[in-house]
């Protein structure tokens, strides 16, 4: 997996650049705002159909005017492939590979992956479960298509459920006679999606726990404990049924595998509340190779990038990190800093295949 032409026209604050890629370390560097990052959102939106850092595609479209376009050449398998993403306001966004028009994103997802480390991912662990939700089901989601439809599936028919309450909340009665379809469909999907979930994490937790363990000298022990309603019960439709009353006051479903969360500790505390910042960011990082682990044992090895984090880690551990991302299965990787002369000496030290571009 290998990128090696990147083209970008008013996407953020370019007009028109052009990237030719043929090392295994490519960094980019340059000030606060002159646009390093959005340069890797770039490359995270040709594997994921959008963007990592902003839910809304008309943003991503230079000020004043009227589209983006993002394409990019890929080597995977010694074979050409050629990814194009395109939006133009008030019509939908395109995506196509090899100059074939996807009818669905979500076929495409899986297809180049990928894994990016930032400090965005602090909302990992800051902000709420849906957070944590999307990032299990967005590792299972490109292994695994069926599990994809299942969640899409849910998802619709979650939304379905959550209008009828709202249209019925004062009405119980009738809501009781036409809701049992939906607890039904949903008790049916949250099953797949809550054994498949599990199966996940049990392979996944002991892969983040040999990362955090490589990252910290083996100083602290983390771990990842799972939290689900239906954990015990293994009965959604009992569940939606006892706490319809409950749904019909709050207008909205308020149990099933929607609400499923992680809990983040070291040392048994908790890394939201006692973690200090050096601490939190190893955490997301051990996250994220783990990731990157877990995709590399069923998928080709996944493109990585590194989003500006250098920053509140020591030398130390910004070595260790770059010594790992240098072992033969990370086959290419993206770095954004502010600092060129510290990339620069951190990357000497463990790779000859680098190039530096000044933005």
């Amino acid at each position: 997996m290998f990128l090696e032409e990147l083209s970008l026209t008013n996407y953020k604050n370019f007009e028109s650049i052009k990237f030719n890629f043929d090392t295994k370390i490519v960094c980019f560097v340059g000030l606060n705002g002159v646009g390093k990052t959005n340069i890797l959102d770039s490359i995270y939106h040709l594997s994921y159909t959008k963007s990592y850092f902003n839910p809304i595609p008309s943003q991503s479209i230079k000020h004043g005017e009227t589209f983006f376009f993002i394409s990019g050449s890929y080597r995977i398998n010694d074979k050409e492939e050629k990814v194009l993403v395109s939006l133009k306001k008030g019509e939908k966004k395109t995506i196509k590979r090899n100059n074939k028009l996807y009818k669905k994103f979500s076929d495409h997802i899986g297809v180049i992956p990928l894994v990016i480390i930032s400090p965005n991912d602090r909302n990992l662990i800051i902000e709420g479960s849906e957070t944590r939700r999307k990032f299990i089901d967005g590792i299972i989601c490109q292994t695994n298509k069926e599990y994809l439809r299942i969640l899409i599936d849910y998802n619709k028919t979650l939304k379905q459920r959550n209008a009828l309450l709202k249209m019925f909340y004062d009405n119980p009665e009738n809501i009781k006679k036409t809701i049992d379809i939906y607890d039904n469909h949903l008790s049916l999907n949250a099953e797949k999606i809550h054994e498949k979930r599990i199966e996940f994490l049990s392979e996944f937790i002991p892969i983040f726990k040999i990362r955090y363990k490589e990252l910290s000298d083996d100083k602290e022990n983390v771990e990842i404990t799972h939290k689900s309603d239906i954990s015990e019960t293994k009965n959604l439709y009992r569940l939606l049924k006892n706490n319809l009353d409950k749904d019909l006051r709050f207008q909205f479903t308020t149990k099933g595998i929607h609400k499923d969360d992680l809990k983040f500790t070291i040392n048994d505390f908790s890394v939201k509340k006692f973690g200090s910042q050096g601490q939190q960011k190893t955490f997301l990082i051990a996250l994220k190779l783990a990731q990157f682990d877990y995709l590399s044992k069923l998928n080709s090895n996944p493109i990585l990038l590194l989003d500006d984090i250098f920053d509140k880690l020591d030398d130390n551990r910004v070595k260790q990190i770059i010594n790992l991302v240098n072992e033969d299965k990370f086959n290419q990787i993206f770095i954004s800093d502010t600092n060129k002369t510290r990339s620069e000496n951190i990357i000497k030290m463990v790779n000859k295949s680098y190039k530096i571009f000044e933005i």
